[in-house]
C-alpha cells in the first residue's frame, strides 16, 4: 500500500539463555560479559535488543581495568590517565544502570510484556 511505513518489529521478550562474549571484546570485557550475563538471564531482564548496551558497558568496564593496569604500572600520578579512567567509569555506571546492574536501578519497579503472569491481586488494590 502506498504510503504505508513498514512497521519496526522489537522482540522485548527476555533471553531464555546467555549468549556467548562477542570475540571482538578485550579479555577484561570478555570477563565482565561472563561475569553478568547470567544474572541478567536468570532475572529474564536482558532481550537481544540490549546487547549492544551490554556489549558498551562490558567495553567501558574492560577499559577502567586497563586503565587501572596501567596507573599502577607507572607508579605515580597520570592526571590525563586518571581523567580518562573517570570518564569511563561514569560511562560504564550509565549503562549499569540501564542494565539494572546497579543496587538502585534494581529497586526499581520494571515491566515485562512477554507472558509475565504475576497476580495483580497480591498488590493490595
Amino acid at each position: 500500500m502506498k504510503g504505508t511505513k513498514p512497521r519496526l518489529v522489537v522482540d522485548n521478550s527476555a533471553m531464555a539463555r546467555a549468549p556467548g562474549a562477542p570475540t571482538w571484546l578485550a579479555r577484561e570485557a570478555k570477563a565482565e560479559w561472563r561475569r553478568v550475563i547470567p544474572g541478567l538471564v536468570n532475572r529474564r531482564i536482558i532481550t537481544t535488543t540490549d546487547l549492544g548496551t551490554l556489549e558498551n558497558y562490558c567495553v567501558a568496564i574492560g577499559q577502567v581495568r586497563q586503565i587501572q593496569r596501567r596507573l599502577q604500572e607507572i607508579g605515580g600520578i597520570d592526571l590525563q590517565l586518571m581523567r580518562l579512567q573517570n570518564q569511563t567509569m561514569a560511562t560504564a555506571r550509565q549503562h549499569a544502570a540501564e542494565l539494572g546492574l546497579t543496587p538502585v536501578s534494581r529497586s526499581r519497579p520494571t515491566i515485562r510484556e512477554d507472558g509475565d503472569d504475576e497476580d495483580i491481586s497480591d498488590l493490595d488494590l
